[in-house]
């Protein structure tokens, strides 16, 4: 080989050496681009991340804290109106808000009790009606002249409404082993409908009905005390609503029959109960007794916390959907995770509490047999 040959071969090496070479630091610096590049949109999206929580973080704060006092009134008196979660209020928000929440939020029940001789028990179907509501609860489904029952819908809650025709078959009937579902309490009564009535504590794995229970005109037990406003909610022997604030001994002289202790009264002699904001009760499921002046009683039970797409109904709302039905005295009852229906030993609504779906034990109800 020549030294020329030699000298080019050695080239052609050193080239192809600088080339490979070349390739290694193009590649090196590629992958740190990409490393660069890779490493930036980690950091993006952890700030976008982070951004996004900010901004939940702040909203949370401007809802629950912001002016506005629609949302503090809504939960505090939510919360408040529950057995057992009472002490969300208190999670978020001080006495003092708790307090001004409740001040401008209440319900000022009217004084009077019923006047029984205001009931008439005149409620024939007629030819023509005023209203839609009217014809609802006087026109009779053929072959029941018992009791009708009508779907409720509205904007933000569902729920059911029954006519009962008869008010002298309506009695409360308690629950046996101290706490029973109420479509058992219907089945071992033989009950056409039954509705949940009293408020409870919990005892020693038993029910305790707040306040008074009246029985077949005796006291039949007297529990806890009753924190919801109202009084005593029953019936005398001719079917007349009666609604008292007086003792158990003088409402049995005056001729109640049957009775529970809850409230707030709803309407009296006509006359609605004066309702500040959402009436200190928020929204939830709802069980409330009316009777019209005609004699006949209406069992509303509305469904709530999501149930069946029901919100629940305010306090305000509910007298205002009575006022409707011409109720003439109404008062409200057990609601929450207690307010059920059950009609011809069928579960009618769907029964909702804070982590629990379906019915749950219940010391009373209203029947209609």
């Amino acid at each position: 080989m020549t030294k020329k040959k030699k000298i080019e071969k050695i080239d052609k090496r050193i080239e192809k050496e600088e080339k490979k070479e070349s390739r290694k630091i193009e590649k090196k610096e590629e992958t740190s681009e990409a490393k660069k590049k890779k490493k930036k949109r980690k950091i993006s999206i952890f700030t976008w991340i982070c951004g996004f929580f900010d901004i939940l973080v702040l909203l949370f704060f401007l809802v629950v804290y912001g002016p506005n006092q629609q949302f503090k009134n809504w939960f505090i008196t939510t919360a408040l109106a529950t057995g057992h979660h009472k002490y969300f209020a208190n999670v978020l928000y001080s006495e003092k808000d708790i307090e001004r929440a409740l001040k401008n939020n209440m319900v000022i029940e009217a004084s009077d009790s019923t006047d029984v001789s205001e009931i008439t028990f005149e409620n024939q179907e007629k030819d023509t009606y005023e209203s839609i509501y009217e014809e609802q609860i006087l026109k009779r489904d053929e072959g029941n002249d018992l009791y009708k029952v009508i779907e409720i819908e509205e904007k933000d809650y569902k729920g059911f409404l029954v006519v009962i025709y008869d008010a002298k078959r309506i009695s409360l009937v308690s629950a046996r082993y101290g706490g029973q579902k109420l479509v058992d309490i219907a089945k071992y009564n033989n009950a056409k409908v039954a509705i949940n009535a009293s408020g409870f504590s919990y005892g020693t794995g038993r029910e305790i009905p707040t306040g008074t229970v009246i029985q077949n005109g005796k006291v039949a037990s007297v529990g806890g005390r009753n924190t919801h406003g109202g009084g005593l909610i029953g019936f005398t022997k001719e079917g007349v609503l009666m609604l008292t604030s007086d003792s158990a001994t003088e409402a049995i002289k005056e001729g109640m029959w049957n009775a529970m202790t809850f409230g707030p009264f709803l309407i009296v002699n006509g006359k609605s109960a004066e309702v500040k904001g959402n009436g200190g009760w928020g929204v939830a499921n709802r069980t409330a007794i009316a009777q019209r002046k005609d004699g006949i009683v209406l069992f509303l039970i509305i469904d709530g916390r999501g149930a069946n797409g029901s919100d629940g109904i305010s306090i305000k709302d509910m007298i205002t959907l009575l006022e409707k039905y011409k109720a003439y005295n109404a008062a409200n009852l057990d609601g929450g995770g207690s307010s059920t229906l059950v009609i011809e030993n069928k579960l009618i609504n769907n029964p909702r509490g804070y982590g629990y779906v379906g019915e749950r034990k219940i010391p009373n109800g209203w029947i209609v047999k």
